[in-house]
């Protein structure tokens, strides 16, 4: 079983074929293929490669959907103070399968 760690979106995932996960959101039609040539680790059951041995190694994904995650709410208080704000995010994402690992 094969399995690398993979770097979007300012975060690192490790991933392994067939799963699927939460992205930060990528610009790309729901049905493309993905590459994802930032790989940081690859690994199989008894080999793992690391920095300038993974190089030209890339992961392609299928974009699945793309969404809006949970609101969060955010709550500023200051006591004694009259002083309450509250805010609300959703973050976009993007739903990916991992189809691959090549390297």
């Amino acid at each position: 079983m094969s399995y690398a760690v993979i770097v979007t979106g300012g975060k690192q995932y490790r991933v392994m074929p067939g799963e699927t996960l939460r992205v930060e959101k990528l610009d790309a039609e729901v049905g493309a293929t993905v590459d994802f040539d930032q790989v940081l680790l690859v690994g199989t059951g008894e080999d793992v490669r690391i920095g300038d041995a993974v190089n030209g190694a890339k992961v392609t994904a299928t974009i699945k959907s793309h969404g809006r995650a949970d609101k969060i709410r955010i709550i500023k208080f200051r006591r004694r103070k009259h002083h309450r704000k509250q805010m609300g995010h959703r973050q976009h994402y993007t739903e990916i399968q991992i189809t691959g690992i090549a390297g």
